[in-house]
């Protein structure tokens, strides 16, 4: 008989930011910087070549509200539930926040914790 796991919604799932991810500003939206190469060897030899050590991307004024409000407390809900507001009310709005927040997950820009234990899903 197979193992039985249970299914976590995403709505209750708590982002965390990557310890490896800097946040900056430029003007008002966030500038994501995290490093271009993961071993010290290849930092610098491509550093050596003129290359950046770190990897920049700016968050648009979304994608600026929904990182804001990522702080390692509050789950997917929770921040769904602040952005109404900023959203205005715009249909389908929690989709695409649920959406974007796990595309942050996937490109390494956060981690995705359950809410009671804080391990990582």
């Amino acid at each position: 008989m197979p193992d039985t796991v249970d299914k976590i919604s995403l709505l209750n799932a708590i982002p965390v930011r990557s310890e490896q991810v800097k946040t900056e500003w430029k003007g008002e939206y966030v500038v994501l910087a995290f490093p271009r190469f993961k071993k010290e060897w290849m930092r610098r030899f491509w550093l050596f070549k003129g290359l950046s050590q770190d990897i920049h991307v700016t968050l648009e004024e979304h994608g600026t509200a929904v990182w804001q409000l990522i702080n390692g407390q509050r789950t997917v809900n929770e921040i769904v539930e602040l952005l109404a507001v900023h959203f205005s009310n715009e249909a389908d709005y929690a989709s695409r926040v649920a959406t974007y927040i796990m595309q942050l997950h996937k490109d390494g820009f956060i981690r995705l914790c359950l809410p009671s234990a804080s391990h990582p899903l």
